[in-house]
């Protein structure tokens, strides 16, 4: 594994208003092939965390380098290697299924072998065939999430961000979504993986950070925060609410 992370969060603090920060002093690493799971309360600062990484809001204290690279010094290096998938589905209404991935393959420089064969891949693997060439807003509400993740993935950046994909998809939809994630990352990419589904994904995030009230309380393999917290054993739902609630921290 390279020595250098993908993504470096060094001493970040933010927010919406400089005398009032949301996010405290956040350092954390993502690794080469690595996913890691960003989990807390609603409000704990996971959005916010995110929009720093995307460049939609800028530190009012410390650094985040992507592939070794600031936003500041080399912005298109650094946003290329860059892919995000948010919460809510946001299309364009006049294009179709097709039209966005292909717009999407442009804006990254995939060749166009490339698009076609991820693009087949991606339709197959979320079951959205026959709605390629439908207009986005013509679609449900899991299959316009569906479109929004297989955008993000025609690509191949080194870096996901992903926040919530689960919601609105169907349940061979969310397995689908997983066992993709996992072929991304034996390929050599990371993801940064928000999720309230903490049972979900519990076994297939290396290591987790855990956000409450703005600032990190615990991070680490499933398996260190347990012996960090005295809580040998514990589901990471169960974990989380330990930790959350006061309880023996780390």
């Amino acid at each position: 594994m390279s020595e250098q992370p993908v993504l470096s969060v060094q001493g970040l603090s933010g927010g919406y208003s400089i005398n009032r920060p949301v996010l405290h002093d956040i350092t954390f690493q993502v690794q080469p092939g690595e996913m890691v799971g960003l989990i807390g309360l609603n409000g704990a600062g996971k959005s916010t965390t995110m929009k720093h990484i995307l460049g939609l809001m800028n530190p009012q204290k410390g650094e985040i380098e992507v592939q070794g690279k600031r936003r500041t010094e080399d912005s298109e290096a650094y946003h290329s290697a860059l892919g995000f998938v948010p919460e809510s589905p946001l299309l364009y209404d006049e294009l179709t299924v097709r039209e966005h991935l292909e717009f999407t393959a442009r804006s990254y420089g995939v060749s166009r072998e490339d698009y076609e064969s991820r693009g087949e891949q991606l339709a197959r693997l979320f079951r959205m065939e026959e709605k390629m060439d439908s207009l986005s807003t013509h679609l449900s509400k899991g299959m316009r999430q569906k479109v929004m993740i297989m955008c993000a993935f025609v690509a191949r950046p080194s870096l996901y961000i992903i926040d919530e994909p689960f919601l609105g998809l169907d349940p061979l939809g969310i397995r689908s979504l997983l066992d993709f994630m996992l072929e991304l990352k034996a390929s050599g990419s990371s993801i940064l993986l928000s999720s309230h589904i903490l049972s979900t994904i519990e076994n297939y995030c290396d290591r987790f950070v855990v956000l409450h009230r703005g600032s990190i309380i615990a991070q680490g393999t499933l398996e260190e925060m347990r012996e960090q917290a005295g809580r040998p054993g514990l589901p990471l739902e169960e974990l989380f609410n330990v930790l959350v609630q006061g309880g023996s921290g780390i």
